[in-house]
């Protein structure tokens, strides 16, 4: 698995017209080991407030309670898995939608009951993924969950973010890279100037001073991670 990729495509990257997954497609033809983790954000807000339900976000992360995680699931670990994955086949690509809970691959659990059913992931089991990229096929995961331990009365499913869980995947991969595909040109210091290159220590200091902030937190803490 050491030339793995993990690519991480956002939600509010879905149906842009560039070429990522012609990229992605064209990379597994070649013979890398491709894992897509995938996001989904605008779409599921779009489908909750269809469901008459408003969208609220604490420090970057979709605040996620019982009745919210029905339309969450539905849209992520559904509509946007499966649509990813036939536009991928439809390309000449061989991919597989899988989410988190298969397996299970994705074990999480609740640490911010704040933020309702949202999950801390506390393990990646990999044999799963490994498992199809052996095959040749290519493993397109959305960010789904499972509560290994999870109360009575309460799903075992938690949504997480889609950053949190590319880095975890690609640091239990051990994968070469990950590349985390938004709609952001990248992390910008204090001047507002976007860095083409930052450590680990200088990320660290730009979280603790504010300048990385909101939805970019989980991005650079995935970064950090794998």
């Amino acid at each position: 698995m050491a030339e793995t990729l993990v690519i991480k495509i956002g939600g509010s990257t879905l149906g842009a017209h560039d070429t990522t997954l012609e990229d992605v497609v064209r990379l597994q033809r070649e013979g890398v080991p491709v894992v897509v983790v995938h996001g989904g954000g605008p779409q599921a807000t779009a489908w909750l407030k269809v469901h008459g339900a408003g969208t609220q976000f604490v420090r970057g992360l979709r605040v996620t309670d019982p009745q919210s995680l029905d339309v969450v699931v539905a849209v992520l670990a559904g509509l946007v898995n499966k649509q990813l994955s036939g536009a991928i086949n439809a390309l000449g690509g061989r991919a597989a939608g899988i989410s988190g809970v298969d397996g299970p691959t994705i074990v999480a659990e609740v640490r911010e009951p704040e933020l309702g059913r949202v999950g801390a992931i506390t393990e990646v089991r990999p044999a799963l993924l490994q498992a199809l990229l052996t095959t040749g096929l290519m493993p397109v995961l959305s960010p789904i969950g499972y509560d290994l331990h999870a109360a009575a009365g309460d799903s075992p499913l938690l949504n997480i973010n889609a950053d949190t869980v590319a880095g975890e995947v690609a640091a239990a991969l051990g994968a070469a890279q990950m590349t985390v595909l938004t709609d952001v040109p990248g992390v910008k210091d204090g001047d507002g100037v976007v860095r083409a290159r930052i450590s680990a220590a200088e990320t660290r200091a730009m979280m603790a001073a504010g300048v990385v902030a909101g939805g970019m937190i989980p991005k650079v803490e995935a970064c950090l991670r794998a």
